[in-house]
């Protein structure tokens, strides 16, 4: 009798959602839906566009494997750009070696990086998107470089394309 009955407690409380949580998620959800990119496709032009996982994590804010990334290890000089849609988003000389396993920068280039607030895990983080097309490219943390500006903008390789200097 007793195990049924905290069986029941259990059952209960784990299929309750606070409404807080739900609200939040409401809220970004309008919010993002307001914002209007300069570069704007439908569904199927993405599709076309993109491969399967950059379309996954540019368009469904998904999350590459961790040292999956070829542009991981890359130290060429240069720029890393949207891989949507071209948008110059980041400069080799920020890029650091965080140990995360994705491409991380310690500062963005100013006014191409778009942010907003995602609370998918149970708490808020600073997600990143490309203020030119919307595209997610990741998120910013407060555990970087103390040297330079303390941020930590932790990419995935896939929405990034490299174009070295010499280009």
């Amino acid at each position: 009798m007793g195990k049924n009955i905290a069986l029941m407690i259990v059952l209960v409380m784990s299929s309750c959602m606070g409404i807080s949580q739900t609200e939040k998620e409401k809220v970004n959800k309008d919010a993002a839906e307001k914002v209007t990119y300069k570069v704007t496709k439908t569904d199927i032009e993405w599709r076309s566009e993109l491969s399967d996982m950059e379309y996954y994590v540019l368009r469904k804010a998904a999350t590459e494997n961790a040292f999956s990334s070829e542009l991981l290890t890359n130290k060429e000089k240069g720029t890393y750009t949207c891989a949507g849609c071209g948008t110059p988003l980041f400069r080799s000389e920020n890029k650091f070696k965080s140990g995360t396993g994705w491409p991380s920068f310690d500062q963005e280039i100013d006014g191409n990086v778009a942010y907003d607030t995602d609370y998918k895990i149970g708490y808020a983080r600073t997600e990143e998107h490309c203020a030119s097309c919307g595209g997610h490219l990741g998120h910013v943390f407060n555990d970087g470089p103390r040297e330079t500006t303390g941020k930590r903008h932790c990419i995935n390789g896939v929405a990034l394309n490299f174009i070295p200097d010499e280009q």
